[in-house]
Formats: C-alpha cells, structure tokens, sequence
C-alpha cells in the first residue's frame, strides 16, 4: 500500500470522542478552517484485542485452554506477567515440578519479541501516560500510528499514514512520550515475571529485551535478571553488543547472554570456526554466556524423511546431533573452548574505559554502529553504550574522576554531536562534570531531546541549561575521530591499550577475590603482530581457552605500572592473559624472563629456573635480553621446516539409509581411499564431489630428517606441526597418541614430547558439513510434508584439510636464571 504523508498544523488536534453517540455516529460540525485552503482530517481510532497466536492450531473445538492455539499476551502492563503467571500455576506447575524447579531451574525464558500489531498499545496506557506527562495522550495518537508497531518484524509495514505537526520537532517529542510510556509498562512487565520466577527459587528471568518494539532497549535491560541478546541480529557486531552489555554491566547483572549462531542460509552447513566467530565478537562487546541455537527432535517424524525433523525450513543453522560428522571429532574441544571462555568471562567485574551517551527513542532492532570511527579500537580503548535512563541507577555515581568506580569504572564519557539530551540528563551530568568525571563532545552540538511535556506544562525546553553544560571547562569539544587525542591529552590510558598493525579488541575483568585480573584480546579477521599495554603489574600468564593449560608469560617488560606484552594473532583468534598479585598455584614460574627477543624465536617453555628458547633455522643469529640484563647471541642449529605429504585419505561417506523415512538413524557410512599429492577440497576430488562425512588423512615422515647437521645431532631439538586454516575441526594424532586440541583459527602444536627417532606416523581426522551431500538430494527430502529444492541454490562448502601441512623444527636454548 502507497505511503500518505500528512502534515498537520499545529495546535489543531483536537480529541472530538465526546460527540460521538452511543450507537456510534458522530455529530459534530467543523470550525471555520484554520486558514485558506486548509481543511480537516478526521482520524478515528478502535481498541481491540488483537487475537495474536504463537501457536497457530485450527480447530473448531474450544472446551478447553489447549484447543484453540496459544495467545500472545500483553506485554506493555503488568496484567499480561500476571496472564503468563496464573497459566503456569493453574496448568502447569504441579508441586514435584516446582520441586524439580528449586532442584535444578536456572531461569525463565522468553525470546525476542515478535508480536505485530498496528500500534503498540495496552489498555492502561492513556492512564500511565498521563500519570508520567501530565497530558492527554488522545489528541496525539494521529501522530503514534505510524512506525510504533513491530519495528523489526513490520519494518516494511510502518503504516499507511504518517502525520508530523508543523512545528520544529514536527511532534517528535509526543511520539517521545508514549514511547516512554510504553516502556514504563513494559518495565512493569519485566519486573512481574522477574518476582514471580524468584518466588519459584530459580534465578529469575532471562529475556531478550525490548529490541524489536519502538523503545529504548538499553532503559529496559536492567529489569532483566540474565538479559539475553542474539547473533542473529546482531549481525556479530561488535559495537551493537557494547550497547547491550552497557546497562546490563551497570546494573550488575552477572550474566550477559547471547541466542547464539543462528544464521539464515546456513542449515546444516554451519561450521565450528563460524560459530567461534560469533562467540568471539559477542565476547569482545561484553557478553559472557552462550546459547547456542539449536538442537532438534532426532528420531521419526510425520511426513519427515531422513535426516529428520529440521526446524526453520531448512534455513536457519544449526542442528546439532549425532547427524553432525564433526558430534565426536571436534565439537567437544569446540565447546570446551566456549565454556573456558564463557568461565572467565563471568569472574569477577567488568571494567570498560569509556561510556558512550546513548538516547535512542527507538533502538535498531539490528544494533547497528554509533560510533564508526576507529580512534578508540585503534589505541585499544574499551567502551560500552548508557542510555540516560541509567543514570537513575544507585551505582551511577562518580567517585575519584570515575563514573560507576564499584562497576565499570569509566574514565570518560562521550556524547556524541548525534545525541539528544534530555532534560533529566543534563542536571545529571553537570552534577557528574562538577566532581571531575571528563565529558568529551564529539562532533557537533547536541540538541534537546523532544518532549511534548516541555510545549503541554508550559516548560521551555532547557536551551540555556544546554549551553551551561557545554560551556564547563571539563566538558571537552572534540571532531569525531579525534576521541583517543583528546583522551591522551588528559593523562588517561586505556586498561588494555593495544600496538598492531590489525585491530584488536579487548576486554577486562578484576576479580578482587582471587586477587587477578583477565586480558580477553580478539583479533579481526587477518593476521596482524604487536604488543599489548597493560595497566597491570600483575604477573603476567597465558590462559590456553583450547587446552585449558595455564603458562607464565616469558616474554614482556614492564614500564613503571603497565606490562607491555609482544603478541602475534591470527585472523579471529583470542587470547587470554591473567595478571596475578601473587603466582598461582600449579603453575611454573620461572625466575627471569625475557624481555626483547629476535624474529627467529618463535615460542618458550619454562626450564628449571630459567627458560627454553624455540630457535628456528636462520641466516641471522638470535638474540634475546633477559630480565636480569643478560644479552645472548645464538646461532641456531634446527634444520629448515618441512612440508607433509603425500597424504593418503580414507573418506568415510555419510549418506542416507535404504529406508529414506527412517530418520532414526545417524547416517550409512562407507569409505573411499583417495592419494593426495596435494591437499585440496573434497568437493574437487572426483567421486568426492557431493561428499559429506569424515576424512582420516595419515602420512609419514622421519624425524630427525635427513637435512639435520652431525652437529645439530648433539643440540636439543623439538618441533612444532603446523596446520593449514580449519574449515570445520581436526583432531590430530601422532603414533597413536592424540596431540591436544588445536586452535582452529591458528592450528599449531608443539609435537616434540610425540615425536620418536626414526619413523613418526600422522593422523589428522577433518570432518565435514552435511550440507554438499543433502544439497544434492535436496528434492527427495521432506520435513513435515515440506520440500526444499529452492535451497539447491545455497552454495556448496569446501571440506576437508586444504593448503599445506608443515613441520618447524627448533633448536632448545636455555636461558638461566
């Protein structure tokens, strides 16, 4: 339907609801018009229960609650929490549910909200709004009806009409306002639920909240006990989880959680490294507990064939089962991975460097950027994103130059020239400038964020209040861009600053308790070397999140109370260093280390007292200084790297079984036996083409090889093996014995303790994704009497080990104490 704008003048609206009679007819006679050619819309609005089902079930039969599908109830009033509540206490939970409850409940969920509708509404909210603006919402709601209704799920629906007044804000403030009031219900919806679940002695509630509606999402998330947001879309952007993790942060909320690697397009295809992607970034903008989407009924289904029931239509990633060839070879160290991952993050308090003001009177549903320049990220400041409506939270205060120092501990804040300011916000934040918290604006000046209660109750909008604010001589004016200068220029350091020719993001957490601190560094999408500063004098360890081995830093040099830490990350890898006030248990600590070290040492390893340097084979000589002042010069005597092969494959084929309607089971297997001279993807193997299952690559070689000197015979010698990129998992052995598990985005390990003279035999096991092999049979397959030959159109995925397998030989040089 075609879009109509209609302006309004005004002043002119007028709630006429009084001349209509009883039985609906309208009496009422037009004043002269307001001036020459104008003329008059008359708008008439009806409240209806919208009927909106869940669960769609067609039936005639309505004796009972479960015949006629399930209803949506109101989310925007405490009566809808109170609807949920009474349904699950009259229907459902019976005294040994409750029991099982406190036993083992951790929270109650509800899922993003998808409910349509015209316009957002519950019956109580002339009343609220009112209450909260001292004015009659009714002579607005012309200007309410459009784009107030699903802004995610109906963006392309906003409505047929769309009124603007003729004044500056063109009635945005109005529209403010009910907004506003909607989400005060909402609130009250929120906090229902949230008491109501404690009363049952779990932890309360997990919700993904308030994005989807036309409302300030980051005002609401700290009414939500484990506040969950979700790749999906959040699209893996970073900045758009910092403006989640902000106010959840703030309000103390142990949990941040994330709905995470659901993908459009990706069923069945959906690897391991991609939903470790997606977990990284989450991590990088604050989150710090997964859930990852999905795992479906396995067994037979009605009018389902083989592999069985697949949510989404075949669209959406992923179905994690025993039908994933990766189930017993990788996504268990994948997992491990998450949950070291998700465990350190949720130690401790999450500090962030700066706070970004952020009023939005309707957040993108699809969290997109605030702030794109890349000044801060570049330097290695952390932010997070506050909506002025937490400035009313009790931990919002500034103590020491630091705004939430019991928190986050922001050592600035930005507004952007983007921003509104409302009137509630700027006496808090002179009241935050006045006892030394730096304000920095970016870009031009901000305005005044629109409110009808300032035109209804005679306020004048706060215009000379603005210009006080912004004339303090901590409130500093900056070009967007030009954030870390300034930041520099006022004696501030990032906790985590960063020195690299890529981009790195970081994380801190303090853990008082345990007396250390957590370094979380995420490097995007390319390779890229540097250092690290940290504003720690800790002692510095490496926490692997793939083995779980914890290893005192050898490398590093302090600079009065920050540690600089050389790194070197491959495209989407993390790190994780701890910074200890005293050296933890289990661990070796060496009593040097070293503190500048040549290009050609590529790894350490604590010796007695003193340290192992991995030298590999040079022209040049090595050099290391030590901690103690000590120069060594070395010449390395490690023979030059290699590379694997040839490789013999054993492709184990997973097909469907003879009885195509059985999906009970996994898959038909059988093997194929493939020479590869070079390692390529199984898709340009012939026979190979449409192939899904796992590959068993193995190849020989000998160790010391044939190159190594008669003098390097009597040298110490150790070797890493290093893997090409994983395009889905790998488990490596080497002469039967497993080598722990292999980062996936830098798959490298140091095989020494597993190598023997003479003859070493390798084993790597690669499974693939199901898709090329289901995608070829694509229109035999049903889900629910569903068929899905469009998808034929998804592209196939390169499986198996592609690129080139190499051994690094090192010579082992200590460096004593």
């Amino acid at each position: 339907s075609s879009l109509c704008h209609t302006p309004i003048d005004n002043g002119s609206l007028t709630d006429i609801t009084s001349s209509v009679s009883g039985d609906g007819i309208l009496s009422w006679k037009p004043a002269r018009s307001l001036r020459s050619g104008s003329d008059h819309e008359l708008f008439f609005f009806y409240e209806k229960l919208s009927l909106n089902q869940n669960v769609h079930f067609p039936s005639n039969t309505t004796k009972t609650i479960w015949d006629n599908g399930s209803y949506i109830v109101d989310h925007f009033s405490a009566q809808g929490a109170r609807t949920v509540q009474a349904f699950w206490e009259q229907y459902l939970l019976t005294d040994e549910l409750k029991g099982l409850l406190r036993d083992v409940g951790n929270y109650g969920w509800e899922d993003s909200i998808e409910i349509p509708s015209n316009i957002s509404w519950t019956r109580s909210l002339p009343t609220r709004f009112q209450g909260m603006f001292a004015y009659d919402l009714k002579p607005y709601l012309p200007l309410v009806m459009f784009s107030n209704n699903n802004i995610n799920l109906q963006s392309t629906s906003p409505g047929t009409t769309r009124c603007t007044l003729d004044r500056l804000d063109q009635g945005k403030g109005y529209v403010n306002d009910y907004r506003e009031t909607l989400a005060a219900g909402y609130q009250e919806y929120l906090a229902t639920l949230s008491q109501w679940l404690q009363s049952l002695e779990v932890k309360g509630l997990s919700s993904q909240p308030s994005y989807n509606l036309p409302m300030d999402m980051e005002a609401s998330i700290p009414f939500v006990d484990a506040p969950e947001c979700e790749s999906l879309q959040g699209h893996d952007n970073i900045d758009g989880y910092r403006q989640f993790s902000g106010p959840a942060n703030l309000a103390r909320k142990k949990i941040v959680s994330i709905e995470l690697g659901a993908v459009f397009g990706k069923a069945y295809s959906y690897t391991i490294p991609e939903l470790l992607f997606a977990a990284n970034r989450a991590v990088a903008g604050g989150v710090n507990q997964f859930v990852i989407h999905g795992q479906s009924y396995t067994g037979n289904y009605p009018q389902t064939t083989w592999p069985g029931y697949t949510a989404f239509i075949f669209y959406v990633s992923d179905l994690y089962s025993p039908k994933r060839p990766d189930w017993n070879h990788g996504l268990q160290a994948a997992l491990s991975y998450m949950s070291r991952l998700q465990h350190i993050q949720q130690q401790g308090v999450p500090r962030a460097d700066i706070a970004f003001y952020n009023k939005q009177s309707a957040t993108d549903p699809n969290f997109g950027t605030v702030y794109a320049p890349t000044d801060l990220i570049d330097e290695g400041w952390s932010y997070t994103y506050l909506s002025p409506d937490n400035f009313d939270m009790p931990n919002a205060y500034v103590e020491h130059g630091m705004l939430a120092p019991q928190d986050a501990a922001y050592q600035a804040m930005v507004i952007l020239g983007s921003q509104n300011l409302t009137q509630l916000s700027i006496t808090k934040l002179e009241s935050f400038v006045k006892v030394g918290l730096p304000i920095i604006v970016a870009g031009s000046v901000p305005g005044l964020y629109p409110s009808g209660m300032q035109i209804n109750t005679g306020h004048t909008p706060a215009n000379n209040e603005l210009v006080k604010f912004l004339n303090n001589t901590n409130v500093h004016h900056v070009a967007e861009g030009e954030i870390s200068q300034k930041l520099n220029e006022l004696s501030l350091k990032p906790r985590v600053g960063v020195r690299t020719n890529g981009t790195w993001y970081s994380t801190w957490r303090e853990d008082k308790e345990s007396g250390i601190a957590y370094a979380y560094i995420f490097g995007d999408l390319v390779a890229a070397t540097g250092e690290v500063v940290v504003q720690s004098k800790g002692i510095p360890y490496f926490f692997d999140l793939w083995t779980g081995a914890r290893q005192a830093v050898l490398n590093y040099r302090t600079n009065g109370s920050s540690t600089i830490i050389p790194l070197e990350l491959a495209g989407n890898q993390t790190m994780v260093i701890a910074f200890a006030d005293k050296a933890i248990r289990g661990t070796i600590n060496p009593a040097i280390h070293a503190t500048q070290v040549s290009s050609n040492i590529v790894g350490y390893g604590p010796v007695g007292d003193g340290i192992g340097l991995h030298v590999v084979a040079s022209s040049d000589p090595a050099f290391v200084t030590s901690s103690t002042g000590n120069k060594i010069t070395h010449f390395s005597q490690a023979p030059d790297s290699f590379e694997l092969g040839p490789w013999n494959l054993v492709l184990e084929h997973w097909e469907a079984p003879e009885n195509f309607s059985d999906a009970t089971i996994t898959a038909v297997k059988s093997n194929t036996t493939h020479q590869l001279s070079k390692l390529v993807s199984w898709s340009d193997l012939p026979y190979a083409t449409n192939t899904s299952g796992v590959g068993y690559y193995s190849t020989n070689f000998t160790w010391p090889p044939e190159s190594t000197t008669s003098s390097a015979h009597n040298t110490s010698l150790g070797a890493y093996m290093k893997f090409p990129p994983v395009l889905n998992a790998i488990t490596v052995y080497v002469n039967g014995a497993r080598l722990p598990p292999l980062d996936s985005t830098n798959p490298t390990a140091d095989a020494t303790s597993y190598l023997v003279k003479g003859n070493n035999h390798v084993v790597a096991v690669v499974p693939g994704t199901m898709w090329n092999y289901l995608r070829s049979i694509l229109p035999e397959i049903r889900s629910s009497g569903r068929e899905f030959s469009s998808m034929v159109t998804l592209p196939k995925t390169d499986n198996g080990l592609i690129g080139v397998v190499a051994v690094v030989p090192f010579e082992i040089v200590p460096l004593k104490a």
